[in-house]
């Protein structure tokens, strides 16, 4: 009697087991087949209107930063590029107008472009320099504050090769400026249409356009020849081309790019005609266009490739 008592056993642990053999069989096929999940791609970060407080200006200055794709994601350190705007505009006008995330998002997803940092400073109407008065020193703040606050809150390359300077307009009369007053802080400069002037432009500018943008910061509301003061000169791209050490300014690499249309073509052209005199390599570019937003979009990729060189041996 024992032995139908343990067949009908047997066959009743086949019959439980069976159908959970089966089951696992299912969930391993449907694992197997699953679609694997998609992880998002890292993505670049823009953040607007930062403010630094300035106790060189005794004011908050306002600044906006691009930090690329995998910074969130990584922990290197980058490149930084600082980007400056034009007159009457303000941190947000190269991203509002320019485009500048996007085009730059672009060109390193494409590999066209490294990873770097853009920083866009809000500079007023200060042309970037320092008043002759010494009562409003953007130029110091820019040297002593914004650029060490830069570095210690975000992971740059702190090496002068791997920090440029570019910028349109009255910001490509600041990138000259700083890279030609500190060629120890900066590897490159990318000037687009900058606002350069002889010294017959300021000595014969009508004298309400003369006292609205320049007289608070070049010399008081004077007239004539008394407007080429030493701080106009201190000050002045095409003066520093002709009269900076050698030595200095070889120590850059420039490239100015002004439209054949453009008011300032002419005084970029003799910019150009300077650095030629004193041997000092620079690229120079003359393209079709204007004073205009559309000008400077299409330029930038061009300049921004022109400073990544430098970041690479």
């Amino acid at each position: 009697m024992a032995r139908p008592s343990f067949f009908l056993l047997c066959l009743l642990l086949l019959s439980l087991t069976a159908p959970a053999q089966s089951r696992r069989r299912q969930l391993t096929e449907q694992q197997n087949n699953a679609p694997v999940p998609v992880v998002p791609a890292p993505q670049a970060r823009l953040l607007e209107s930062i403010t630094l407080g300035s106790s060189l200006l005794n004011r908050a200055v306002r600044y906006s930063i691009y930090l690329p794709p995998d910074y969130y994601v990584s922990n290197r350190r980058y490149p930084v590029v600082y980007l400056l705007h034009g007159y009457s505009d303000n941190e947000t006008s190269w991203i509002q107008f320019g485009e500048t995330d996007r085009i730059v998002d672009e060109k390193i997803k494409s590999g066209e472009l490294p990873p770097m940092i853009i920083v866009m400073p809000d500079a007023g109407v200060t042309w970037y320099m320092n008043d002759y008065q010494s009562m409003y020193r953007y130029e110091d703040m820019f040297v002593q504050e914004l650029i060490p606050r830069i570095d210690s809150a975000y992971r740059t390359r702190t090496q002068r090769e791997y920090r440029a300077v570019s910028g349109l307009s009255m910001g490509g009369h600041g990138s000259l400026l700083l890279a030609m007053h500190h060629p120890d802080l900066f590897g490159s400069c990318a000037a687009l249409s900058a606002a350069v002037f002889t010294e017959e432009t300021i000595a014969t500018m009508p004298d309400d356009r003369y006292n609205d943008r320049f007289a608070s910061l070049l010399s008081g509301p004077v007239k004539g020849e008394e407007r080429l003061t030493a701080h106009w000169k201190r000050n002045s791209p095409l003066v520093l081309a002709r009269s900076a050490p050698e030595g200095d300014l070889k120590r850059v690499r420039w490239y100015i790019d002004c439209g054949d249309d453009d008011g300032l073509s002419a005084a970029n052209a003799q910019l150009h005609i300077e650095l030629l005199k004193r041997r000092i390599e620079h690229e120079y570019r003359v393209r079709d266009g204007g004073h205009t937003w559309a000008y400077w979009r299409t330029g930038l990729p061009e300049a921004l490739t022109f400073i990544a060189k430098s970041f690479h041996r």
